[in-house]
């Protein structure tokens, strides 16, 4: 796993993945304390972090794009089956060097706070755990990078899907505003849901058979719940929207909150999506 991590390392910083995604982070960060901390003459530093967090969007998807796709563009990825490490270690030593990647330029980030206490009143705690919050943020978001690279040999490709689904989860909590709050419509989105979970199961193992079992399963489930009782269905997709936003559980922090299911909220995304690369990883090997 070092090697991968070295390598992987090594890789970024002969391009200029890091360097982009560094003079990105910064940029926005320097632009939001600009506006808020000093031409705006306001001590809470963590304002800067909230109002260019949408640069993620962006940046993520850059850092993360070439990771396993171009990998497997070239065809070097069966240089890492031959290696005497499980493909849970490779994605692991992976993911580690972009977060090392993502770690450089927050820890320029972290001076912030302290220069601006010399000149004014800021409350530490909440700039500093605003600054976890945005790290583990971003850290859930570049798992989610990996797992999308992992599914393809274009790059292009997987930039684009992972700005598409990272700015999806950025408006989910505006966007579950026009959602419909019916019973039905709450089982219909479920049952989309449902088939794109389908298609990633068959994506990842090949097994028509697990992935129609599957969806049987969780359509029957649905319906059985809609017979029995629909009142519970009914607000489901717009709440399920806001839950799963990953920015809305941020903003929490930014106003001083320090939230620790927040916390493992992060930890499960980076957790949920490392298996799923595993797996695609895996079925990748076997194939």
């Amino acid at each position: 796993m070092t090697a991968v991590l070295k390598h992987e390392l090594k890789s970024c910083f002969h391009t200029l993945t890091a360097y982009v995604f560094g003079a990105g982070l910064l940029l926005a960060v320097g632009l939001g304390a600009m506006l808020y901390n000093i031409q705006a003459a306001v001590s809470n530093f963590e304002y800067a972090l909230s109002y260019f967090s949408i640069i993620l969007a962006v940046i993520v998807p850059i850092l993360t794009m070439r990771v396993i796709a171009e990998e497997r563009r070239q065809r070097t990825d069966q240089l890492l089956y031959s290696l005497p490490i499980s493909a849970a270690q490779v994605i692991v030593g992976k993911y580690l060097a972009l977060l090392t990647v993502y770690l450089i330029p927050m820890c320029v980030v972290a001076v912030y706070p302290l220069i601006f206490a010399r000149f004014g009143d800021v409350y530490l705690p909440t700039s500093y755990g605003s600054m976890l919050a945005f790290f583990l943020m971003g850290a859930a978001l570049i798992a989610l990078g990996v797992f999308i690279s992992s599914l393809t040999d274009n790059q292009g490709f997987a930039a684009g899907v992972g700005i598409a689904v990272i700015l999806l989860n950025y408006f989910s909590v505006s966007l579950s505003e026009y959602v419909s709050r019916t019973a039905f419509g709450s089982a219909a989105a479920l049952c989309v849901l449902v088939l794109i979970l389908g298609a990633v199961i068959w994506h990842l193992t090949r097994s028509e058979l697990l992935a129609c079992g599957v969806c049987l399963v969780c359509m029957a489930g649905i319906a059985a719940v809609s017979f029995a009782d629909s009142a519970l269905l009914e607000g489901l997709l717009p709440g399920v929207m806001t839950r799963l936003s990953l920015f809305d559980r941020f903003n929490g922090f930014v106003n001083g909150v320090f939230d620790l299911t927040s916390i493992v909220f992060y930890v499960s995304v980076i957790v949920f999506f490392l298996f799923l690369s595993v797996q695609s990883l895996e079925k990748r090997r076997y194939n």
